[in-house]
């Protein structure tokens, strides 16, 4: 309980001292002294403050997001630092906030930012497959993380204004990875596919790479939950066979459950290799991800505890007060898959990544997941 409190105020600390300009949270920034942007990593935060303000109607989270998008986007639409040409996937992510302050408000503004975003979608360079680009920089490359960047978004995008019209190919993108990146022995998801085969990461065989990395699996999941949410009962088919693929997912995640703490491991199956380590985003995106799944009916009861031992493992670990402040620790700060020599998806690559604390990657999905215990 005490643990929980510390939660509580640890929140509270993080809206109360952030700004759009300089959020707490987004290490990435802070550690390069960057100027804030629009980004996935902001999105992820917001995304949780919805979530918070919706079980507990505190109205001080939804004016901080309103407050947070309204710096960005300006009463034409356009989104300030927004390079659309970039085809970068993770931007569409923050996207999700706008789609719910739209339905709040009905705002223009909110509106032609959303069709700016799905302009994005509409001429996103694909794979042969059909499947998103991850970036322009990254051609025929296909990364877990974009699922989730993405998907829940052009879903919820496509029914609010486009009857649904683009379901079959969001059915589709998800199809591809789970031909793709799965490994039929385990059950887990590689991190990365290269439909080329070309890049220096990518087996000449499959195209993928080589680890199963824990927090683009999470990203997965979470696509999966989302999306299987956003589906009603017109598109009960789609939801099904999306639940048929998050179910066997989870039984895989479950396998490699720390039993002591709850967590999971950064490259997920490999717990026993120095200097691997029990790592806090992809385990709160797991604990979220499995709980809501349940809330939801998408697993049965007897999946929870797996979530909420997840929870609670990632609060007794890595939250804790620090010279007066709260810190939430374990964070990998970042990873991706071929921009340098250095990111070979091999498992030295994934050790060698900065941890840090109080990482929006980390604490978004921790307050999710309160947001689910909150709700029991």
């Amino acid at each position: 309980m005490k643990k929980i409190n510390i939660l509580d105020s640890y929140i509270d600390n993080l809206v109360e001292e952030s700004s759009p300009q300089k959020p707490l949270w987004n290490m990435e920034k802070i550690l390069v002294d960057a100027k804030g942007s629009w980004n996935y990593i902001d999105g992820c935060m917001l995304k949780s403050l919805i979530d918070l303000y919706e079980i507990t109607q505190d109205k001080k989270y939804y004016y901080f997001v309103k407050q947070f998008i309204d710096f960005y986007v300006d009463r034409e639409g356009t989104i300030k630092t927004y390079d659309p040409l970039a085809f970068n996937l993770d931007n569409i992510n923050e996207g999700r906030a706008l789609l719910y302050l739209y339905k709040k408000t009905k705002h223009k503004r909110y509106l032609l930012a959303l069709k700016e975003l799905y302009r994005q979608l509409e001429f996103q360079p694909r794979t042969k497959a059909g499947s998103f680009w991850h970036m322009l920089k990254f051609p025929y490359q296909v990364w877990l993380d974009g699922l989730y960047m993405t998907q829940p978004y052009y879903l919820e995008y496509d029914l609010m204004f486009n009857n649904g019209q683009n379901i079959s190919d969001i059915m589709n993108q998800f199809r591809n990875v789970y031909s793709t990146n799965r490994d039929s022995k385990t059950g887990l998801y590689y991190h990365g596919y290269d439909e080329t085969k070309w890049m220096f990461w990518a087996d000449k065989e499959t195209g993928r790479s080589s680890e199963f990395w824990l927090r683009a699996l999470g990203w997965y999941l979470m696509s999966l939950v989302e999306c299987c949410e956003l589906f009603d009962g017109k598109y009960m088919a789609e939801r099904e066979e999306l639940q048929t693929v998050l179910t066997d997912l989870v039984d895989a995640l479950v396998y490699y459950q720390d039993d002591k703490t709850g967590m999971w491991y950064q490259i997920i199956d490999k717990g026993e290799l120095v200097p691997n380590y029990l790592e806090t985003s992809g385990s709160a995106i797991l604990a979220y991800g499995i709980m809501k799944s349940v809330r939801l009916g998408l697993l049965d009861e007897r999946y929870r505890h797996y979530g909420e031992q997840a929870f609670y493992g990632i609060c007794d670990k890595y939250l804790n007060e620090k010279d007066g402040k709260l810190i939430l620790g374990g964070i990998c700060i970042m990873a991706g898959l071929g921009e340098i020599p250095e990111q070979n998806g091999k498992f030295e690559y994934y050790m060698s990544e900065k941890i840090v604390e109080n990482e929006a990657k980390g604490v978004a999905p921790l307050i999710m997941a309160y947001t689910e215990i909150l709700r029991r």
